[in-house]
């Protein structure tokens, strides 16, 4: 177990800067390859920063110098492009050693397929902590409990991240994966599950989410609120918002398709709100 002191957390805000994902989704993007930024007082970390994660921060008003964490689930570049620009914004310029980066085996040291470190030692040295991410890894930040998940994708290493509040219960990221039996034990007693769906139903492709597969995990750990992310082309084409319906209907699981830009405040209740500036709702976190 690692612990990472930061002050307590109140209903913590969390930001799609960026919702597609795959190849071809990233070099015309279509949808916005940024990741995610999880917020909350004490608490702001990056999650998969993949390409625009920079830009797109600054143009929502998140200053990247306020990071204390970074994390990249895997080795391809929809998920790490922007990983070591943040690294070198939360150590101030490198003029700090601060923060802590969380990675998969891939992202650190790269893996047996050929891919190489994605992020480089020179980056690696300038947080406080790095912590290697593997399947059932617990460690601590500030009042949030993370839990590293199993995923079955192209990068054998890849992981997903669940997240343990104790005043308002979990929330959770698959990351990419295709579905297995088992995984929906990661996300047992999850109040809102945020899952990586590349494919729409019928369309399915090895190590990525579709449609059918979302609704399997959804039915199995039956979280209070499903959000959509990381769209491929196929996918955006034929309507994340359509298939997500089609997710509620089948599951009875509230369920949205994420849109660039979107927050959710997570805490007692579970809101959503449609893309505005992020800095002009969370301007006591600045």
């Amino acid at each position: 177990m690692i612990t990472i002191k930061l002050p307590m957390n109140p209903q913590i805000n969390i930001i799609l800067l960026g919702t597609g994902g795959g190849r071809f989704a990233t070099i015309t993007q279509k949808r916005r390859t940024a990741g995610i930024r999880i917020i909350s007082e004490g608490l702001n970390f990056h999650l998969d920063p993949g390409p625009g994660a920079l830009v797109y921060s600054i143009n929502e008003g998140l200053n990247p110098q306020k990071l204390n964490a970074v994390f990249v689930s895997h080795g391809h570049p929809d998920h790490y492009t922007d990983a070591e620009v943040l690294i070198e914004a939360m150590t101030k310029g490198t003029t700090k050693k601060r923060g802590v980066l969380v990675a998969s085996r891939s992202v650190l040291h790269g893996n047996e397929t050929g891919l190489n470190s994605v992020v480089s030692k020179y980056h690696q040295q300038m947080p406080e902590r790095v912590i290697e991410a593997s399947p059932n890894k617990k460690f601590q930040i500030g009042n949030i409990n993370v839990s590293v998940t199993e995923a079955r994708h192209t990068d054998p290493d890849t992981v997903g991240f669940r997240f343990e509040t104790s005043e308002f219960g979990s929330f959770a990221y698959t990351s990419d994966t295709e579905y297995f039996e088992g995984i929906s034990k990661y996300y047992e007693g999850i109040r809102l599950l945020i899952l990586c769906v590349m494919r729409p139903s019928g369309k399915p492709w090895k190590g990525h989410m579709t449609t059918n597969d979302a609704i399997k995990i959804i039915e199995e750990a039956h979280p209070e609120q499903a959000v959509l992310t990381h769209f491929g082309m196929q996918m955006i084409f034929k309507g994340p918002a359509r298939e997500a319906k089609l997710i509620e209907k089948e599951t009875d699981v509230p369920t949205i398709a994420a849109k660039d830009g979107m927050q959710i405040r997570f805490g007692e209740t579970i809101s959503l709100q449609k893309s505005k500036k992020a800095k002009q709702s969370l301007n006591k976190y600045f």
